[in-house]
């Protein structure tokens, strides 16, 4: 279950992938009728679409959420034990209801009463119902995979993490609440309903699972005018509904002879379906649940860009992201192809078995024959996804193609560390013999059609080359719009002029997604920038855009009418967010911005209040007393935070910059090396520490603790400095020299950078 975090006015402008112009996804077909819609449910749907909805009956929309009971519970409760983390936990039942006896939030055993199912298959998780309104998901969970394949049997989704009572990811923790974490995705017009004053909800939906009206929007209105009831012609022109999923009415698919695939009879000039499916189908953040199917994504949802850790760099799926950026960087997505064009929106099958679904459109003498896939016909690999659409496991059980579908691309492998489908199947062998397979198979080199992994991997290694190479797929609108935007991301982590004309043009891109990436890059510019060139977003038409832009031009100059209007947004987005830390977070860094010390100090209390663990917010805290002077209660803050969580690099390095500046050096160099040493992929921790150790007067562990964070982050213009600078300094110009000159490399348009050089080669007659 991964975590879903951050709705949007009747009517706004919607830009998108795959809209030609501004507006355009938006026809009176699809625009909300005149009157409020209300949800009734899909017993109303049932007398004029009984064939939808006999489809529907039994799929996982329809099981997406169930109340336990002897017919929803697949697990084994009959007395089943389980054990993990030194607990054994047992599944039993009594007086007719299910129970497990397990650790809770105290650590000591107890008897919970499980209240409804949560999935169908390959696993089924199980909720909990606490009196604070809270619903939480047992880590515990049921392989529900016939026995023969590993299944029918008890396991937790952490099975290696040890995770213990008082942990974010125990199951009575704030990491597994349902309410924040699940609950809008699995149910019909669900209503979080946080009350922040008595910390309890009182979370609704209209139908427990995902029905008709998640997806064609509230029926009030559709039913009005199906039954001609009241003033029902007021909504012909949409037949009463929020959104017309009709993007593939009155169209087909064409074969080409010359190509094997099929081309659309008429451009797709809209993305209804697909957004319509991301709202549940997308890694994203959530800022209110008042949306309704049709309704831009942007006004509700912030969807997450193709970002390392995320993806890998060739846009692969690495983390549990979902379906919809792994499609939208697609060719089949460029080509208007919509999720119902594989999958029946209804049962949610395929629109046939096996290579059947690509032969819709992919020529099978072509494409389905040895000729082209090149293993034995009705082998694992003769299978068009098992190519194109490799799996990643999940959930411990539950394998999930990348909707991506690319071309394999094993020659990548080892110059950009992504994983290839050849490679996937073929472990015993490397990728330079897949790679070599390939170019035998297919003389002619098919690069695919993802084109960024170079360039995105160089960047997130630092590579100043890569800044050229991020420009140019920020400015081609050839290019998919999250592309775009995850170029657009990765040029704001490497600021300089070179990049500011790339993000100022990026604010007049026609997909929300960029402009609001091109705003959060451009909040690293000097004050005066940020006001002069993002005022005009905060009247943006689409809500996640403005709310960035309020974001990044907290504390300017910029007109305070136009800001508070945009800022209010931006806190009603944290305030539908209160029950998490980061909204308090947020908050706190907000009226920081605005040089509000009580309201700074008030939003990190209260996020550690929410989450006593939340280190983030005991660092900000900490760093707010060590501006009002109190290095004394920032140190208390801070040992604080590490008595709860020693393992956190980042409060181990806050604290010894505490030290640091109370000139508590041998304690303060301690605290620096334990940040480096747990995270040692982050280039400032080591940094920082390697200058804490010059400035102790231990210059020989400095210069090797600079020479091997170099080994990691070779483009580090501040380790790159450092190691020059202490070696200058000491005399050994000769030594600084090449340090020196890599920096001039990284920094060419920095002036003070070519100076140093070119004293460090004036006074080395050798490198004239």
């Amino acid at each position: 279950m991964a975590a879903l975090i951050l709705v949007g006015a009747i009517g706004t402008v919607l830009y998108r992938a795959g809209a030609p112009s501004r507006g355009a996804d938006r026809d009176s077909a699809s625009a909300p009728p005149s009157a409020p819609a209300t949800y009734l449910g899909a017993s109303n749907c049932t007398q004029c679409h009984a064939k939808e909805f006999s489809a529907w009956q039994g799929s996982q929309h329809d099981r997406a959420m169930q109340p336990a009971t002897d017919a929803t519970m697949a697990g084994d409760f009959a007395n089943a034990k389980f054990t993990y983390a030194g607990v054994t936990s047992t599944f039993f039942r009594r007086d007719g209801k299910f129970f497990v006896n397990t650790d809770g939030a105290d650590g000591k055993l107890a008897d919970f009463r499980i209240s409804y199912t949560f999935g169908v298959e390959p696993l089924q998780q199980y909720l909990v119902d606490f009196p604070d309104g809270r619903k939480q998901a047992l880590g515990i969970a049921w392989d529900a995979r016939p026995k023969a394949a590993g299944g029918q049997r008890w396991f937790h989704l952490y099975p290696g993490q040890k995770v213990k009572a008082g942990e974010r990811l125990h199951w009575t923790g704030i990491d597994q609440n349902w309410n924040y974490q699940c609950a809008d995705c699995h149910s019909t017009n669900l209503r979080k309903n946080f009350d922040e004053k008595s910390n309890t909800f009182r979370t609704t939906w209209t139908d427990i699972n995902v029905n008709c009206e998640a997806c064609h929007g509230p029926g009030s209105n559709h039913v009005a005018w199906a039954r001609k009831e009241s003033d029902w012609k007021r909504f012909d022109a949409g037949k009463g509904l929020t959104v017309a999923l009709d993007e593939r009415r009155g169209m087909g698919w064409i074969p080409d002879a010359a190509t094997g695939s099929a081309k659309r009879t008429r451009p797709r000039d809209s993305a209804r379906e697909i957004e319509v499916c991301a709202r549940c189908h997308s890694r994203r953040g959530q800022f209110t649940d008042a949306h309704m199917a049709g309704q831009p994504l942007t006004d509700a949802f912030r969807p997450a860009l193709l970002e390392s850790g995320l993806y890998h760099a060739d846009g692969q799926m690495q983390d549990e992201v979902y379906n919809y950026a792994s499609f939208l960087q697609s060719k089949m997505n460029a080509q208007g192809v919509t999720c119902s064009d594989c999958h029946d929106p209804h049962s949610q099958k395929l629109r046939a078995p096996g290579n059947g679904v690509c032969s819709q459109c992919h020529a099978t003498a072509k494409f389905d024959s040895a000729a082209h896939h090149h293993h034995l016909p009705g082998s694992k690999g003769a299978e068009c996804a098992a190519c194109h659409m490799p799996t990643t496991t999940y959930m411990g059980v539950d394998p999930r193609h990348d909707h991506s579908m690319r071309i394999p691309r094993p020659d990548l492998s080892p110059k950009v560390g992504t994983p290839n489908a050849c490679n996937g199947c073929h472990k015993d062998r490397k990728p330079a013999w897949a790679a070599a397979e390939m170019a035998k198979w297919f003389p002619d080199r098919k690069p695919g059609f993802q084109d960024f992994a170079e360039a995105f991997a160089g960047a997130d290694r630092g590579e100043p080359a890569a800044i050229a190479r991020l420009i140019t797929i920020a400015a081609n609108r050839a290019e998919p719009a999250i592309v775009r935007a995850s170029a657009i991301s990765r040029l704001g982590r490497h600021p300089g002029p070179a990049a500011l004309p790339a993000l100022r043009g990026a604010l007049d891109d026609p997909d929300a997604m960029v402009r609001a990436a091109a705003v959060s890059a451009l909040g690293g510019a000097d004050e005066a920038t940020r006001a002069s060139v993002l005022a005009r977003m905060l009247d943006d038409p689409v809500r996640l855009v403005r709310m960035e832009a309020a974001r990044e031009l907290a504390g300017t100059s910029v007109e305070k009418a136009r800001l508070e209007s945009a800022t209010a947004e931006f806190v009603a987005e944290q305030t539908f967010n209160a029950d998490r830390p980061e909204s308090h977070l947020a908050l706190g860094n907000l009226a920081a911005a605005r040089g509000d010390f009580d309201g700074a100090l008030a939003g990190y209390r209260k996020a550690l209040a929410v989450d006593p663990g939340f280190i983030e917010a005991a660092i900000n805290l900490a760093d707010l007393y060590r501006a009002r002077g109190d290095e004394k209660l920032a140190e208390e803050t801070l040992r604080a935070a590490l008595r709860r969580d020693p393992a956190s690099a980042g409060a181990h390095h806050a604290l010894g910059l505490v030290l640091v500046r109370q000139k508590r050096m041998p304690e303060a160099i301690t605290e620096l090396s334990r940040a480096t040493t747990l995270a040692p992929a982050d280039a400032r921790f080591a940094y920082v520490y390697g200058v804490a150790l010059f400035e102790g007067g231990r210059k020989a562990d400095a210069l090797r603790t600079l020479d091997a964070a170099l080994a990691r982050h070779p483009y580090d213009r501040d380790i790159l400095f450092a190691a020059a600078s202490y070696r200058a300094g000491t005399g050994d110009k000769a030594g600084a020299l090449p340090y020196a000159r890599r920096l001039q490399a990284v920094d060419a348009d920095n002036p003070q950078v070519r100076q140093f050089v070119r004293t460090l080669e004036g006074g080395n007659p050798a490198a004239q």
